[in-house]
């Protein structure tokens, strides 16, 4: 085939630029046909492919494909939207039939790391939401773009720029080196507030306060050679797998939220009117903001490539900013971005609350969808090993190999490490910031983190 499909997903992204720039500027609804003609000429589509252009433009604005229709009220919608609503992952229907006739082996029906046959052989795929763990593999491994996530931050526009309006972007741990060797993640605090974000705030804040809960769930729930403790809580893939599928498993996994769904709760209880946008490596968090259990925590969710796109569109260079740093959270939380990094954090607190524990603190840590799978089948036989913490993510390497992170795993795992002993905070126990959070809340006592409180019901984690 001809190559106008080809590599789509960075096609896909200049479709993005360019509705963020006529969005910006107020122009979008005069400028949705223009934007079709510019990516028809720009990578030589044909008048056959305007409707896949245009449900690409939909999911740009973070609206469902509507399949060979003209444009009519997709932005007043846009500016009617609080929330991106499920499904986040959606059939472009417009391509497939060239891949059909062009490939044997199709990457979309293997791309599924579960291999819980969600693709089944019709024209095209067919997206089964009930089994999908919106890992994002598929939509990588698409390179026609019959598969696509929808983008957020159209809707959020009018919100950036009410000035009655407090905006937080709550940032992964895992955004260190995401935007260039030489921005300091002062100099992205400086670009955010300049699109008119109110603050930038870490989530690795947040996982340090999780990291005290969960070491006190483990030295509470872990008292013989039979005991373990599942995590991590911040994996909605890890998270998915387990809760839908090995359900006699999820009674052993950590109780709390995650720490993006921990850090929207606690920043609206402080202040009540702001809105708070994640920003991560991932596309399963965009369907985490939306399990009904925890809706409202959240109000929209970012990926690094989509953010890196915003700021090329509105011409923010970051490397001519100045820093704007702060320490908000310790080299634990920091590494939480990375394998491991969950297990080593929950260990130092769980040293520090019970130096003296008879049951030593041993972590099994896998990575990606079907090691996961592995060691949770190994452990529904009643196969535990000599473990009794283990700690799951759905990507490789962690959160540093999320699909829409901008560098390798290798380097940001690197960066991540060397971010994390950049902080002037060692352990969570040592973090005022976390100290003077759980106070406001009313939490006197660190240790009382177990009691029916405020704090406790704020991070606990409803169940199906």
């Amino acid at each position: 085939m001809d190559n106008r499909f080809n590599n789509f997903q960075e096609k896909r992204m200049s479709i993005f630029r360019e509705v963020v720039k006529s969005a910006w500027e107020g122009k979008l609804k005069s400028a949705l046909p223009q934007i079709v003609r510019n990516i028809k000429d720009k990578y030589n589509f044909i008048d056959k492919d305007d409707s896949f252009i245009k449900d690409h433009i939909r999911l740009a604005m973070g609206l469902n494909p509507r399949g060979d229709v003209e444009f009519s009220n997709e932005v007043d919608l846009v500016h009617k939207i609080d929330r991106v609503e499920e499904p986040i992952v959606s059939k472009v229907d417009g391509v497939c039939e060239y891949c059909d006739s062009l490939q044997d082996n199709k990457d979309c029906y293997n791309s599924c790391e579960y291999e819980a046959h969600i693709y089944q052989r019709s024209k095209g795929p067919v997206i089964d939401n009930n089994k999908c763990l919106s890992c994002g593999k598929c939509i990588s491994n698409c390179h026609f773009g019959a598969i696509a996530d929808k983008i957020e931050f159209i809707p959020l526009i009018d919100l950036l720029k009410d000035e009655n309006t407090d905006v937080f972007a709550a940032v992964a741990p895992s955004i260190a080196g995401q935007f260039g060797d030489d921005v300091s993640m002062g100099q992205l605090r400086t670009a955010l507030k300049l699109i008119g974000f109110k603050d930038m705030i870490e989530v690795a804040l947040f996982a340090d306060i999780l990291t005290i809960k969960e070491a006190f769930e483990f030295n509470n729930l872990v008292k013989d050679k039979d005991d373990f403790f599942l995590t991590s809580c911040c994996c909605p893939v890890w998270i998915n797998l387990v809760e839908k599928h090995y359900p006699n498993l999820f009674e052993h996994m950590s109780p709390s939220i995650s720490p993006m769904i921990a850090s929207g709760r606690i920043l609206k209880e402080f202040y009540p009117k702001a809105k708070v946008v994640f920003i991560g490596p991932c596309i399963a968090k965009k369907a985490e903001a939306k399990d009904e259990r925890l809706k409202g925590d959240i109000d929209f969710v970012l990926t690094y490539r989509e953010l890196g796109e915003i700021f090329k569109a509105l011409d923010i260079n970051m490397n001519e900013l100045l820093s704007e740093d702060k320490d908000q959270a310790s080299f634990g939380g920091r590494v939480y971005a990375r394998t491991g990094g969950v297990s080593f954090s929950v260990k130092t607190a769980v040293n520090r609350i019970a130096p003296r524990r008879l049951i030593k603190f041993k972590a099994k840590k896998v990575d990606g969808v079907l090691e996961c799978k592995r060691a949770l089948d190994d452990l529904a036989k009643g196969n535990i090993g000599d473990y009794n913490f283990i700690e799951g993510m759905g990507c490789e390497g962690g959160c540093v190999g999320g699909p829409r992170t901008n560098i390798d795993v290798e380097k940001a795992t690197r960066i991540v490490n060397e971010f994390g002993e950049d902080s002037l905070i060692m352990t969570p126990f040592d973090n005022m910031n976390v100290m003077k959070i759980l106070k406001g809340l009313g939490l006197k006592k660190v240790e009382n983190i177990m009691e029916k409180n405020k704090v406790s019901s704020l991070l606990a984690r409803a169940r199906k």
